[in-house]
């Protein structure tokens, strides 16, 4: 597929580029990114070169999976990443610090989902490795549903099973389950 960009009146989502690199490594040395992803430790610019040019361009073109940068409206600057994988229909993404707490990664999960949606995708899975309470309040806000817990579909950096949360968001609009999100996603607001 070509590459897509995607708009709202907060944020821009277009392919990130080897200009990005400075802001991907930037964002990649973030505790919590490192905490919450298998991004590489420690990550440097030839990391981010190779997810622009083994990951990003080759997921296109194969449509395996579709990268973004998150940009707010107006900027050229990378403030994070959100990504769509086919084969499981499910997205993740990270946020720098500093762009935390303003909206764009609401708006940016919103935009992929519709996307998706329009493409024909009959639901969008969500998932998060266990106590990533930042990231269940996102899923939660765009009115994903949790599906419950169990192993995260990608292993941990080591290679091992890390526990995950698994949410759902269907196309029609029906909760994907009844199940209550865990109690300590609630601890953190979008």
């Amino acid at each position: 597929m070509i590459p897509v960009v995607l708009e709202s009146t907060r944020v821009r989502l277009d392919v990130p580029t080897r200009a990005d690199t400075a802001a991907i490594v930037a964002g990649c040395q973030d505790p919590d990114v490192a905490r919450w992803t298998t991004v590489p430790q420690p990550y440097g610019p030839e990391h981010a070169r190779s997810f622009v040019d083994a990951l990003v361009g080759p997921g296109w073109a194969s449509d395996r999976e579709y990268t973004w940068a998150i940009r707010r409206s107006g900027s050229a600057l990378l403030e994070g990443v959100i990504g769509y994988r086919t084969e499981r229909r499910d997205v993740g993404f990270w946020l720098a610090p500093a762009a935390r707490g303003a909206g764009l990664v609401h708006d940016a999960l919103e935009l992929v989902v519709t996307w998706a949606f329009e493409q024909g995708a009959p639901d969008v899975a969500w998932e998060c490795y266990e106590g990533n309470t930042s990231s269940a309040a996102v899923a939660r806000a765009a009115g994903f549903s949790f599906t419950g817990s169990g192993p995260a579909a990608n292993p941990g950096r080591d290679g091992g099973p890390t526990p995950a949360w698994h949410a759902r968001r269907r196309a029609d609009g029906a909760p994907a389950s009844d199940l209550s999100w865990p109690t300590a996603s609630f601890a953190h607001s979008v």
